[in-house]
């Protein structure tokens, strides 16, 4: 029986996925795998127990991922669940920048009490005129999953998309549409488009991307979007090029004290994620990568392990190791097997900057004495028995 906890409320259509393998428990002490959505687990003891941590979204920016692998905990994410909520969104932002939707609905509930109203705002309504955005240049920086959509949409909305992606995958360039400009630098990108959109990971290389020297480069009443992490742009930066009308709207998901209320500003309280249908695709996928784990010891779509997929065990075990990534750790683990006189049948090693992942099927019920030996080995986080 595999006991899993909530750190938050996730999804019944996620939670009716688990077999009567599994038991939900409210004693995270106690836990195999937690799921998780905005809670921080930088403060928390990881539980000796603990294997898996599956964030139902994708930022996983709320837990201690190198601790967790230096203990032989996978961290799983579910990219792409919530995609098309967070692409719906960037589109309404598009639209809330291009007219100034909100100011007219603000202007008609400060004269809800005038009975000439309608006469009114034929007369107003001038203030709050905009934009088309059919025929404008949308520049994505970030072809994953959400970048893809966005591009795609936009497309189909008459705009004119430009993507920049230096990782651009096989499978995001499989479903992105031919009418996309691939560029391959984003300075072009910020010298050529009327809107830039952001949707890459807060990296060491990513933060602030936005700054003072980026929206130099950028046209005159450029609308920036920012879907996806806040500290992506200097926002202090960002309402200097408001106040001086090099950008005419920056339009952010990620409410904070820099931003909330300043002219130019449109925030929201951070929605892109937050529809039904993508609780319960993060719910529902996070539940799947934790169960195959679990119960055949594959990783897919782990954020601190590499992606090891052996399928399910028809042999008499399986062993999985969490180690670094370092030479000769494979020897060494064959030869604990041969020691003990067990067969090994099949084997896979996978690595992942400093850490490596290896996976054994062998031919006799793995034994705690072997499990003991491969964890006394120098280099080894841990080791379980998967099947046996």
């Amino acid at each position: 029986m595999y006991k899993i906890n909530c750190l938050n409320p996730i999804s019944d259509v996620g939670l009716k996925n688990f077999s009567d393998k599994y038991l939900v428990t409210a004693d995270m002490q106690e836990a195999d795998g937690i799921l998780v959505r905005s809670a921080s687990m930088h403060e928390m003891e990881i539980p000796k127990r603990l294997l898996a941590v599956a964030r139902a979204g994708a930022g996983v920016n709320n837990i201690p991922l190198e601790k967790c692998a230096e203990k032989g905990v996978v961290v799983f994410n579910t990219p792409g669940a919530n995609a098309n909520g967070v692409k719906e969104l960037v589109l309404a932002g598009m639209l809330l920048a291009a007219r100034d939707v909100v100011g007219g609905i603000d202007w008609v509930r400060e004269n809800v009490g005038n009975g000439d109203i309608a006469k009114a705002a034929e007369k107003e309504k001038k203030h709050f005129a905009g934009t088309e955005i059919q025929g404008k240049k949308l520049g994505v920086i970030g072809l994953g999953a959400i970048g893809v959509k966005v591009a795609n949409a936009a497309v189909s909305l008459g705009m004119e998309v430009y993507g920049y992606d230096p990782y651009l995958s096989v499978n995001a360039a499989w479903n992105l549409s031919r009418s996309v400009v691939h560029v391959l630098n984003v300075d072009d990108i910020y010298a050529q488009c009327d809107y830039i959109t952001i949707h890459v990971p807060l990296l060491d290389s990513t933060r602030g991307m936005i700054n003072a020297v980026s929206i130099a480069k950028m046209k005159e009443g450029v609308v920036i979007l920012n879907f996806a992490r806040d500290l992506l742009a200097n926002e202090t930066d960002v309402l200097e090029g408001l106040a001086s009308g090099k950008i005419a709207r920056y339009v952010s998901d990620f409410p904070n004290p820099t931003t909330a209320g300043q002219k130019g500003c449109i925030v929201i309280p951070h929605l892109g994620a937050s529809t039904e249908e993508s609780e319960d695709n993060c719910a529902v996928m996070a539940v799947q990568e934790m169960m195959d784990y679990l119960e055949n010891g594959n990783i897919r779509n782990s954020v601190n392990y590499p992606a090891c997929d052996m399928g399910v065990c028809t042999n008499a075990g399986r062993v999985a190791i969490f180690h670094k990534n370092i030479a000769n750790m494979i020897t060494k683990f064959t030869a604990g097997f041969g020691e003990k006189g067990i067969n090994i049948s099949d084997m896979t090693n996978k690595s992942r900057g400093e850490v490596a992942y290896t996976m054994l099927d062998v031919e006799e019920k793995p034994t705690k004495e072997i499990v003991d030996a491969l964890e006394r080995i120098e280099g080894v986080f841990r080791a379980r028995i998967v099947k046996g």
